[in-house]
């Protein structure tokens, strides 16, 4: 009868090599259990299963770790980590070069600062194991091992200089190719001394690689969709704000990933006065930037033709988003400055109170409460007359820069008045200073920066 084949696990093929020659039983004593020898079948297939398991495990962590990860450079990041992990190396560098040519490219380095990643971009591509890879020269498209960089004439002496300035003697190259984006790019680790994997941790490497890759093809897509939702908002929203006399602009403007529908504007008006507006349309995604798009358009013309009226501003607004957009609504603030005279008139419609900073006084404009458009068959509020003192700020913003926090609404404002009141004396004649400081009080540890579904908008007007 032919024994049982041990199973197969994950690929890794099972099978046990029969032994050269049949041991003698070892002696039994009377109570207790035969010892089997160290060489039975039996105790080399234990160990196998039990470096299955322990690759398995592994591989495993690695992979869960690598799909907790969410923007490209840090799944680099961890790649690189991983894999020198499995190969048994300290450093290494992976260059992101998608073969559509549709970018992002880069090169991140692990144990490599900037200045040693520029020395390795000395190296004729063509000579280094990622370049072969890259370009698609003959044995680029599998692993390139370089056991001795420094072996016999060796690779390139540009190469070799560069390898022995950083002190690396050896490395192993893999492609980086997914199947439905192609080829992502190469990773190459660096060891220290004449080494290279064996072929247990090929195999490991080779596993985690074509895993890395499928989620870096995912997170490229993100990473390209997010860019191109970005571009689209910043393109229609103002190119470069208007220099007007007696007035200071800055603005500052974040989106999320899917792109938002917050937007601003500053736009010279008739008698030499000012229209400024910020808004924020429902939703995201390419809907709601368009949405955006069309009500700014919409704004500017309304403004040009009774600008000096916010509350026909909105009013007409409102009509053209309700028959235009009957689905959505929008929160919107326009006032109608007159720089010479330091006058605003506003008027909004749902959204948040404009703040007012000076040398003085920090507080926030009382506006009438009014429903956002398109909440309503017939939209109207009263608009509120301002008079701003010399060298003070009036500080618009969209909700977003509260939801960000964190915090609820009460605390959120209490947060902003707050940052708004500690600018350093210094900032308060620099607009763009000034909103850079509020930004970063209100929104610490990067959350200015990071993803998120709330956009975040600021136009300050400083008047002299």
């Amino acid at each position: 009868m032919n024994a049982p084949h041990p199973q197969k696990v994950a690929g890794i093929d099972a099978a046990v090599p029969a032994p050269a020659h049949t041991a003698a039983p070892a002696p039994v004593t009377a109570g207790t259990a035969p010892v089997p020898p160290p060489h039975a079948p039996g105790a080399l297939l234990q160990d196998r299963l039990a470096g299955w398991v322990s690759d398995l495990t592994t591989l495993h962590e690695l992979t869960e770790r690598l799909a907790r990860t969410t923007s490209l450079d840090e799944a680099l990041q961890e790649l690189l980590r991983a894999g020198a992990a499995l190969v048994g190396a300290r450093r290494g560098l992976v260059v992101l070069e998608p073969a559509d040519r549709q970018g992002p490219d880069t090169t991140i380095g692990l144990g490599l600062g900037r200045a040693d990643l520029g020395h390795i971009e000395t190296v004729p591509r063509s000579a280094t194991s990622f370049g072969r890879i890259l370009d698609g020269l003959p044995g680029g498209d599998h692993e390139i091992t370089e056991p001795d960089l420094f072996a016999g004439d060796g690779p390139d002496p540009r190469h070799r200089e560069v390898a022995a300035r950083l002190g690396y003697a050896a490395s192993y190259a893999l492609p980086l190719s997914a199947e439905t984006g192609g080829r992502l790019g190469a990773a190459v680790w660096l060891y220290d001394e004449p080494a290279e994997p064996v072929e247990r941790q090929r195999h490991l490497i080779g596993l985690y690689a074509r895993c890395a890759a499928e989620h870096l093809a995912r997170l490229l897509e993100v990473e390209r969709t997010r860019a191109c939702m970005a571009t689209i908002a910043e393109e229609l929203l103002p190119s470069r704000l208007p220099r007007v006399a007696g007035v200071q602009l800055a603005a500052r403007h974040r989106t999320g990933p899917r792109g938002g529908g917050d937007w601003y504007d500053a736009l010279p008006l008739p008698d030499a006065a000012l229209g400024l507006a910020v808004g924020a349309v429902t939703g995201s995604g390419p809907s709601a930037v368009a949405a955006m798009g069309r009500l700014r358009a919409s704004l500017r013309a309304y403004a040009v033709m009774e600008g000096e009226d916010p509350v026909a501003v909105l009013s007409d607004l409102e009509l053209l988003l309700r028959l235009t957009e009957p689905a959505r609504s929008a929160t919107a603030l326009f006032a109608y400055c007159e720089p010479a005279l330091r006058k605003i008139t506003l008027a909004g419609a749902g959204h948040c109170p404009p703040l007012l900073v000076g040398q003085r006084r920090t507080e926030f404009v009382e506006t009438s409460v009014s429903a956002p458009l398109g909440m309503l068959a017939c939209w109207e509020a009263p608009s509120v007359e301002l008079q701003a003192e010399p060298g003070e700020t009036v500080l618009l913003y969209t909700d977003g820069l509260l939801h960000r926090t964190g915090d609820p609404v009460d605390r959120a404002f209490a947060r902003l008045h707050a940052a708004a009141a500690g600018v350093p004396r210094s900032l308060r004649r620099d607009p763009d200073a000034l909103v850079d400081h509020v930004l970063r009080t209100v929104l610490p540890d990067g959350l200015d920066s990071a993803d998120s579904e709330e956009d975040v908008v600021l136009l300050a007007a400083r008047f002299e």
